[in-house]
């Protein structure tokens, strides 16, 4: 299994919008970059992901999951992109700022810190684990 991080506005679409549409979960769509592309199109059902407030607040804020692999993105004008669908799991309870990633040395490699444009990036077991503990969850 994969792990992702998910990055959004939160004056766009912020954790408390993702968490009120329930199960039901919402798209992950207006991805207009080729390489995050391939992230979603890699992206497994069941697999799991951080989702991140950008622009000022920089934190991962909770953990989604992936209800619905690659399909086409139908907020899309022209082009060949894709969108998932997730679903909100859990919250951290202590958000995860990105100068706390960049503070951790264990966390040095991470696609958050060495390419923070990245919309939708790969995170690795490790890297992972110890986001999760940092924000006060437990992992698997």
């Amino acid at each position: 299994m994969a792990f992702w991080l998910l990055k959004t506005e939160p004056e766009t679409w912020s954790w408390e919008s993702q968490v009120k549409r329930g199960a039901k979960g919402e798209p992950w769509s207006g991805v207009r970059n080729y390489q995050a592309r391939l992230n979603l199109r890699a992206m497994k059902k069941g697999e799991r992901a951080f989702f991140y407030h950008s622009g000022e607040a920089r934190a991962v804020v909770g953990i989604v999951e992936v209800a619905k692999e690659a399909y086409p993105d139908h907020s899309a004008e022209k082009g060949d992109w894709s969108m998932v669908d997730v679903v909100a799991v859990e919250p951290f309870r202590i958000p995860v700022t990105l100068a706390d990633v960049k503070a951790a040395a264990m966390l040095c490699e991470m696609v958050l810190v060495k390419n923070t444009r990245l919309s939708v990036q790969p995170v690795t077991d490790a890297e992972w684990k110890l986001v999760c503990k940092m924000g006060g969850l437990k992992t698997k």
